[in-house]
């Protein structure tokens, strides 16, 4: 029997979103207010059947996910995995009455089926790992929402804590390793983050040099 991780509590620390929420939206409405927004908008929304969450990513919001992003194309290059970067698209599940724009998602595992070709999230799976950075609170249960969705992999990250989800029977609970990265320690992770802080060039160039020293087993290339 495998039991789902607890949500992780928010910590006091500085504010890394402004939040709005709407309760009691239909799905209908939330495609409306969705095509009545510009493209082009600074917030994320974030629907789960009839809860509708807007978020506006403050500095320290978009600094840890701009850099985890950078963290994970290392280890994609390093590593010789494949990847399709899906940003913060709009990943719509009509038949769940869910949608959400993560930080980012990715398709690694199943990168193949979807490579070259816009993705239909109502036909194809979904993302093999998505991140999500949640400084301040949300009203959106996240590791039930990714859960339902069936996203293998999830990450969140509270500007302090990484915590890594794996789907098990429908449910995710917390694993030390990234199955997507099984070698690398969150260590790799807080240390990047922390030479970021004082030089971003410098932090990556670090981290280079300890996959390559630390001899991370390539993987064949399909």
């Amino acid at each position: 029997m495998v039991i789902a991780a607890p949500e992780p509590k928010a910590e006091l620390q500085p504010i890394g979103e402004q939040r709005a929420v709407l309760r009691g939206l239909s799905w209908e409405a939330y495609l409306q207010i969705l095509d009545a927004l510009p493209q082009s908008r600074g917030s994320r929304l974030t629907y789960d059947d009839g809860v509708l969450e807007i978020t506006v990513p403050l500095e320290a919001h978009e600094f840890s996910g701009r850099l985890i992003e950078r963290f994970i194309l290392i280890l994609v290059e390093l590593t010789g995995l494949r990847m399709k970067t899906m940003g913060s698209t709009m990943m719509n599940y009509p038949n769940l009455k869910k949608g959400a724009e993560p930080d980012n998602a990715y398709y690694i595992q199943n990168q193949p089926l979807v490579k070259g070709r816009e993705v239909d999230f109502t036909k194809d799976p979904p993302p093999d790992l998505v991140v999500e950075v949640d400084i301040t609170h949300t009203d959106i249960a996240k590791n039930q929402f990714y859960a339902s969705i069936g996203v293998p992999e999830f990450w969140r990250f509270n500007g302090k804590v990484w915590r890594i989800y794996q789907l098990q029977e429908g449910v995710y609970g917390e694993v030390e390793a990234s199955p997507t990265f099984p070698q690398v320690p969150k260590e790799w992770l807080y240390d990047f983050l922390g030479q970021a802080k004082e030089d971003e060039i410098e932090a990556m160039q670090s981290l280079y040099e300890i996959v390559k020293r630390t001899q991370y087993p390539r993987k064949n290339k399909a």
